[in-house]
């Protein structure tokens, strides 16, 4: 039996080009965000009702004062046992696909409590759309997913810092890429492996990355 979907995303070899973040906006047929220059390279500021994807840009000095500048791409986690699912007011409007593991909101989810479902979510992912009311994230490209393809995002990397594939494969590839890179950076690690579908390796300090990292 599958044990559906998962997406890696290496940092190691982000380069922080943004272009997970337009392929999703350009996917979903989802319009740009009015924003201004807030002072950093990360733009929008924040995830938002459409926005589902963001590059996050952090940047620091680290305890041997060398300087940091740590890129994630930040999305909905696909979590294996989605907690937001308990903000659904009928049971019907947050679908959790048994084949892939994604987790899809529905049009339905208007209907249900924002609030709740932001909160319980370890990674503070859900957001509003102001104009139709309902709750929006990442959808891992079912429509995709489900056809055959891969997620816009993973196809868009040029650097292959994302990986589609059977969970049960990119889990090996996780453990492998992390021994890999331990040889060069000794913090890195895998974040919430077990928990998540979309799966981080970091090679740093997880609060060197942002908020909400990991559980």
């Amino acid at each position: 039996m599958s044990n559906g979907k998962s997406i890696l995303v290496d940092v190691s070899r982000c380069t922080g080009c943004r272009g997970c973040q337009v392929a999703c906006k350009q996917w979903n047929n989802l319009p740009a965000t009015k924003t201004i220059q807030t002072g950093t390279y990360q733009n929008p500021p924040d995830l938002n009702g459409e926005t589902y994807k963001i590059v996050r840009f952090a940047e620091g000095r680290g305890e041997d004062q060398k300087p940091y500048w740590n890129f994630l791409s930040d999305m909905c986690r696909h979590c294996v046992n989605p907690p937001c699912i308990a903000a659904s007011n009928d049971g019907d409007s947050m679908i959790h696909d048994e084949a892939t593991g994604a987790i899809i909101y529905t049009p339905k989810t208007a209907e249900d409590d924002y609030e709740m479902a932001l909160e319980i979510c370890p990674y503070k992912i859900p957001r509003k759309n102001e104009k139709t009311g309902a709750l929006t994230k990442c959808t891992m490209c079912f429509d995709r997913i489900t056809n055959g393809l891969i997620p816009a995002c993973v196809l868009s990397c040029p650097t292959d810092a994302m990986r589609f594939g059977d969970r049960d494969e990119i889990l090996k590839e996780v453990e492998r890429r992390v021994t890999e890179l331990k040889k060069t950076y000794p913090k890195a690690k895998a974040i919430d492996a077990a928990d998540v579908r979309v799966i981080y390796i970091l090679t740093d300090d997880p609060d060197k990355y942002g908020e909400y990292v990991q559980a």
